[in-house]
């Protein structure tokens, strides 16, 4: 974890947790006063330990709520085949995140859509469109369990 002190992986911790936090409130957690605080999150920013902060949304709530996981095989294995695809499933909305995975596929996508007959278009005509696509295989989310974006300690 390289120069993080206790202090830093405290902030860390709590950043996590609620990112709007305020410095004051987070300075009196970890015991310290703001500025400290500020300066320590602004060296957190800046050597890449904090990437950037968002608002997670509530999927179902915006008419997303099918969750699929896309095992991908890509039919050959070539750096420009490799890179194409990565491409191409960069610019699908849908694809929230992909995994170039070891074992019996290439790469593992999480699509977010509204339904069965959302999925099924999207998988004609976006995936449908991608060169080299071996195959494709579903699987679809009856319950989310756990969710936390949160990175252990």
């Amino acid at each position: 974890m390289g120069n993080l002190d206790e202090t830093d992986i405290g902030i860390l911790k709590l950043l996590q947790e609620d990112s709007n936090i305020t410095t004051k409130d987070l300075a009196k957690k970890v015991h310290l006063s703001s500025t400290p605080v500020f300066e320590r999150i602004k060296r957190l920013e800046k050597t890449g330990y904090i990437k950037k902060y968002v608002a997670i949304l509530d999927a179902e709530k915006l008419d997303k709520s099918l969750t699929v996981f896309c095992n991908i095989t890509l039919k050959q294995h070539t750096k420009e085949i490799g890179n194409k695809f990565v491409q191409d499933i960069k610019s699908i909305d849908e694809v929230t995140e992909c995994y170039n995975v070891s074992g019996d596929f290439d790469f593992l996508l999480k699509v977010l859509v509204k339904d069965m007959k959302h999925y099924q278009d999207f998988v004609l005509n976006h995936l449908g469109s991608i060169e080299n696509i071996g195959s494709a295989h579903s699987t679809f989310v009856m319950g989310e369990i756990k969710h936390s974006y949160a990175v252990p300690f």
